[in-house]
């Protein structure tokens, strides 16, 4: 039963953190907040690469996640196949806030171009009600980078763990460092 639970259910439990993580955080933007972003979300193609690119490597991840937390009979050790994607998927994280500070700065162009400087001053709503989707990108783009950091964090802490539980020896890098 032990050996049931260490090569499969803690994989999929492992690799659902994230998941869940991710779905605990939206859910924690208050309703409001929440129903304004995914209605600027619909009319803004920035958002659209965003959450899409994001989703994508999101899934991506979880999947080699999970591969990489299998741990393997024959060999003594985790499939370590997936770990270099895991990686560079994780490192990508990076690329969102960028992705959403250029959705932003083309937000707040969009916004100061639709006020003739000739006209008479637009009064604060009109404003507010321009601006607001130039945080729409910025919001996503953090969101994914967070989501997208986490599988890759979620490897190395699953790994440890079922090591520790199945009474495997720790990896020769971590045994090296503890004799130090």
């Amino acid at each position: 039963m032990r050996r049931f639970w260490i090569h499969n259910v803690l994989p999929v439990a492992f690799a659902a953190v994230p998941v869940l993580a991710a779905l605990l955080l939206f859910a924690a933007v208050p309703g409001d907040a929440r129903r304004e972003y995914l209605k600027r979300v619909a009319v803004s193609p920035i958002d659209w690469i965003i959450i899409g690119l994001g989703l994508a490597l999101f899934a991506a991840q979880i999947v080699l996640a999970w591969k990489a937390l299998r741990w393997r009979e024959a060999a003594g050790d985790f499939d370590h196949r997936a770990d270099r994607w895991v990686n560079h998927l994780s490192q990508a994280a990076e690329w969102f806030p960028l992705l959403g500070l250029i959705g932003t700065v083309v937000a707040i162009l969009l916004t100061f171009g639709m006020f003739d400087p000739d006209k008479d001053a637009p009064d604060s709503r009109a404003i507010i009600r321009a601006y607001a989707p130039a945080i729409t990108a910025t919001g996503g783009g953090l969101y994914m980078a967070f989501i997208n950091i986490l599988p890759y964090w979620v490897v190395g802490v699953g790994r440890d763990l079922i090591r520790a539980l199945g009474g495997y020896a720790p990896p020769p890098e971590a045994a090296a460092g503890e004799k130090k």
